[in-house]
């Protein structure tokens, strides 16, 4: 497996990590959260990696992590996949923050919704579906248990989770989703967080309890 990380600016906040995972043997390639900046992912999957898109996974449905999907299916295919509960949030503006929070307004449809506990798979790498509700109803993160990683969207940091203060949020659910899910995997699991640097398992088992949500 190959892992590019790319920060992409969109209009609020820190940057966002849009990850792009390549499988060298079949060329198949997801990217997770693509922002904005269509023409550099597009340039690192084409160009780069010489890679062809298959997925378009969609760790939740806010504005500042779906900005580039349409041009990018436009520009390169791939299915956009996103858990079932926040596909609805894809062309509501209100739940997706679009037209609120200075992000221009988005309106957009999956091509498959997946579940917790889906497996899906790019060329022999295999990535299961992890439902993670507490930031939005249906965050999700992405596990690989091959390569020891786990895209956490906007749920995890490092050293502290997600903004439950918005719409379809809840603190009581994304600490469930935390105690319950993430932290019960193996304490060497790199955590690729949609904010920020990566973490371990095993770092933010010692310390979330006593942290802040991030801003």
């Amino acid at each position: 497996m190959i892992l590019k990380e790319l920060k992409i600016n969109t209009f609020i906040g820190e940057p966002t990590n849009c990850y792009i995972i390549y499988d060298q043997e079949s060329k198949e390639t997801m990217c997770i959260d693509p922002a904005g900046d269509v023409e550099k992912i597009e340039y690192m999957i084409k160009e780069i990696l010489k890679g062809n898109l298959k997925y378009i996974y969609l760790t939740h449905c806010h504005g500042d992590h779906i900005g580039g999907v349409t041009e990018l299916k436009q520009r390169c295919g791939g299915k956009i996949l996103i858990q079932r509960e926040d596909s609805k949030g894809l062309n509501d503006k209100y739940i997706n923050l679009s037209g609120i929070i200075d992000i221009p307004e988005i309106e957009l449809e999956a091509d498959s919704i997946v579940d917790d506990g889906d497996l899906i798979h790019l060329g022999n790498l295999e990535f299961k579906i992890i439902h993670t509700p507490g930031h939005t109803k249906g965050g999700s993160c992405v596990y690989c248990e091959k390569e020891k990683c786990l895209f956490s969207g906007d749920t995890i940091f490092s050293g502290t989770w997600g903004r439950t203060d918005l719409p379809t949020s809840s603190r009581e659910e994304i600490m469930q989703s935390i105690t319950e899910k993430i932290l019960k995997l193996p304490d060497e699991t790199i955590i690729y967080p949609g904010h920020g640097k990566p973490t371990k398992i095993g770092e933010e088992k010692r310390i979330y309890l006593e942290l802040k949500p991030k801003q």
